[in-house]
């Protein structure tokens, strides 16, 4: 869970769900109030994760499953992702940019 850098509070489940699910950066830690933002580090884990929901397509490609199993595993899948979410999620004082076009 993370941990707010300012105060040192541990985030609950759900308040690092509802923080997180917005399309604003910044974070309000509900315990001292400072923003708070998501490490570059926590984006690319987490998305990464998010990947997981697609990887029944992938198995289908090379294997032969039918469409009701296949159908039935997204959302099991989801939710496997959904409760593995805020574990991944380390957050920061600074916000912080990736830089795609580095020389």
């Amino acid at each position: 869970m993370p941990t707010c850098q300012n105060c040192n509070n541990k985030w609950s489940w759900k308040q690092t769900i509802k923080k997180t699910t917005t399309l604003d950066p910044a974070m309000t830690c509900p315990y001292c109030g400072e923003e708070q933002y998501q490490t570059q580090k926590s984006k690319m884990k987490n998305s990464s994760l998010n990947l997981i929901i697609l990887l029944p397509l992938l198995i289908s490609i090379f294997f032969s499953i039918p469409g009701v199993i296949l159908l039935s595993v997204f959302p099991v899948l989801f939710l496997l992702v959904m409760l593995l979410y805020p574990f991944l999620v380390e957050i920061s004082s600074k916000e912080e940019y990736s830089n795609f076009f580095k020389t």
